[in-house]
């Protein structure tokens, strides 16, 4: 640096406070409005849960738990997010793979309805469904002829679930794989990988914690989705329930610790939630970061790659061996 450049900056450095830093009692201040505001509405609020849940004692917690009504709820909400989360995990790779590897006509209208759910209500998206197989509906009839019921039954949850939580997976992944790019991709193709040993070891490895991220708020999404699932469910007791819809009718029966135990269990999930989405989401930070300083093609192909050519490789040998013997039997 110059010594004109030098003086300029001491100036500088003296004459104002540096642009980036605020006085001690300025953040002091800023970080403790935050944390009353994050007391006032989040921890106050999940203390008074367990609070409540536990106000007549751990016996009659574990007996709420244990109504078969409470566990028929339990037992239909995971065998929705049992059933909706595999299904969107399938999609959400397929559609962050098409966004994210090819250019087509109509992408740019793929990538906006996958972004659909977030903004229709789901109260609007129960009603859809209500639409097309209720009993008066477009193919209700029909349904009703054949003796199938989709509406006010677990087909019905089942589908609200996926149409709400559908976007959670592929809007992880899509940014995720753009910003990787297909450099790897390519070189393992190039060095004799086929389509199935490219996602295998190389794509997976490197959008997994994306994946799991994506995952984690699928089935959270699932596991509390009210809106959508008390359109379709038609609330019958003990057969369409989910743990939210249980919670809401304990609650309307005043039964407040019996609720309040029941949505512990929703809250536990919420914490368990948090903890792995914190995990995956560092991870997946750093996977980025790591794909914008470092481009694949500036450097030598990463591990995946290698094992990727290596085993494809290894299968063309193999082939080429059976096929000398071939031709001297």
């Amino acid at each position: 640096m110059s010594p004109s450049a030098q003086r300029n900056a001491g100036r500088s450095s003296a004459g104002r406070p540096n642009p980036v830093t605020e006085a001690a009692w300025v953040r002091w201040f800023l970080t403790g409005i935050a944390l009353a505001f994050l007391a006032l509405f989040l921890v106050v609020p999940l203390v008074a849960v367990f609070w409540q849940a536990l106000s007549k004692g751990i016996g009659f917690y574990f007996e709420s738990l244990a109504d078969p009504d409470a566990l028929s709820a339990i037992k239909l909400t995971l065998i929705t997010a049992a059933i909706a989360v595999p299904l969107n995990l399938v999609f959400g790779l397929v559609a962050s793979w098409t966004i994210a590897k090819f250019e087509f006509r109509g992408k740019a209208l793929l990538t906006t309805l996958i972004d659909l759910p977030f903004s229709v209500s789901p109260v609007i998206s129960g009603l859809i469904y209500v639409l097309m197989f209720g009993a008066q509906g477009w193919i209700g009839p029909w349904l009703e002829d054949h003796n199938v019921q989709i509406i006010f039954a677990v087909p019905g949850i089942v589908l609200a679930t996926i149409f709400v939580t559908f976007p959670f997976v592929a809007r992880e992944l899509i940014p995720l794989m753009q910003a990787q790019g297909s450099d790897e991709e390519e070189a393992a193709h190039v060095l004799g990988a086929s389509g199935w040993q490219m996602f295998r070891r190389v794509t997976l490895p490197n959008i997994r914690w994306g994946l799991l991220y994506g995952v984690i708020l699928c089935n959270a999404r699932a596991m509390g989705e009210f809106g959508a699932v008390s359109v379709v469910s038609g609330h019958i007791r003990g057969q369409t329930d989910t743990m939210p819809l249980h919670v809401e009718i304990l609650y309307n029966e005043y039964n407040f610790a019996a609720a309040f135990a029941v949505a512990s269990l929703l809250a536990l999930l919420a914490l368990v939630t948090l903890g792995l989405k914190l995990l995956a989401e560092r991870h997946m930070s750093n996977e980025v970061r790591d794909a914008d300083a470092v481009p694949a093609h500036l450097g030598p192909p990463s591990a995946q790659t290698a094992q990727a050519a290596s085993a494809a490789q290894a299968q063309t040998g193999s082939r080429q061996g059976v096929a000398r013997q071939s031709s001297l039997q």
